[in-house]
């Protein structure tokens, strides 16, 4: 049976879970220090918190909200994390968006059941990435080289020669990623890698690792570190709610163009 709201007005939705028998006590407060509870149907669920207003602001204060019921959540069980921000018009209107949307939910659910997100970022960890790459790459440092010369400095060549060490960049990142992939492989179920967030950054990859495997996972990442030299820093971090694994438009009963993004 559908848990029912004891608040009328908005539902902050923080992520879509399974439900056991009983209604799981939430020990962890929400935005604006509201209570957080579930709204079912059937033996899904969504975890949500009483809110006022049709829009929240990503404010420090929001975001840390919304992290920490996911982690609290985590701890519980299997987690599909819906996107900061996400607010239903009523609890009526989260259950119809759960009845409306069953199967996809199930599905995704049994996709991520029993797992975690494990988070990997590689850098390179140098003064200076433009010299390191110059020291590294004959042919750039000869470019280089050319471009300084007064006779040659010219706009279209230092365009050029920054072309050549972008693509260098990106040619280095699609090689150390796959050579990293190849050995996380054995120990996550999926691995996504992300665009890196800065220059120096050469991968953010995603990993779905089964809970009960975090410390082999610690292992891979042990191992494929040991395919590098100095010169590059591992990070890993985690466990997270699987955002980087939940594919799920939900589509609104009433309204079949207004979408809600889990992930």
């Amino acid at each position: 049976m559908a848990q029912k709201s004891k608040s009328p007005g908005g539902k902050f939705i923080y992520a879509l879970v399974d439900v056991g028998d009983e209604a799981p006590a939430y020990r962890v407060t929400g935005l604006n220090k509201e209570r957080v509870y579930g709204l079912n149907a059937g033996h899904i669920g969504a975890v949500v918190s009483d809110i006022q207003s049709a829009r929240v602001r990503p404010e420090r204060r929001h975001l840390m909200a919304h992290r920490a019921v996911l982690a609290h959540l985590l701890e519980q069980g299997t987690v599909l994390p819906m996107r900061f921000g996400v607010i239903a018009t009523s609890a009526a209107a989260v259950q119809s968006l759960l009845t409306g949307n069953r199967a996809a939910i199930e599905e995704q659910l049994q996709r991520v059941r029993h797992r975690v997100e494990m988070g990997l970022r590689v850098s390179w960890d140098v003064g200076n990435i433009y010299e390191y790459f110059v020291s590294m790459h004959p042919v750039l440092r000869e470019m280089r080289d050319y471009v300084m010369q007064e006779e040659h400095n010219r706009r279209e060549e230092k365009i050029e020669l920054g072309r050549m060490f972008d693509r260098l960049v990106q040619e280095e990142r699609e090689r150390h990623t796959a050579a990293v992939i190849e050995v996380l492989r054995g120990y996550c179920e999926e691995v996504v890698a992300n665009p890196p967030k800065h220059e120096k950054e050469v991968m953010n990859l995603a990993c779905l690792v089964d809970k009960a495997a975090q410390a082999e996972f610690e292992k891979g990442v042990f191992e494929a570190s040991k395919r590098f030299n100095n010169d590059f820093l591992f990070d890993y971090n985690g466990p997270w709610a699987p955002h980087n694994f939940v594919d799920l438009d939900l589509q609104t009963p009433s309204q079949p163009a207004n979408r809600a993004a889990v992930g």
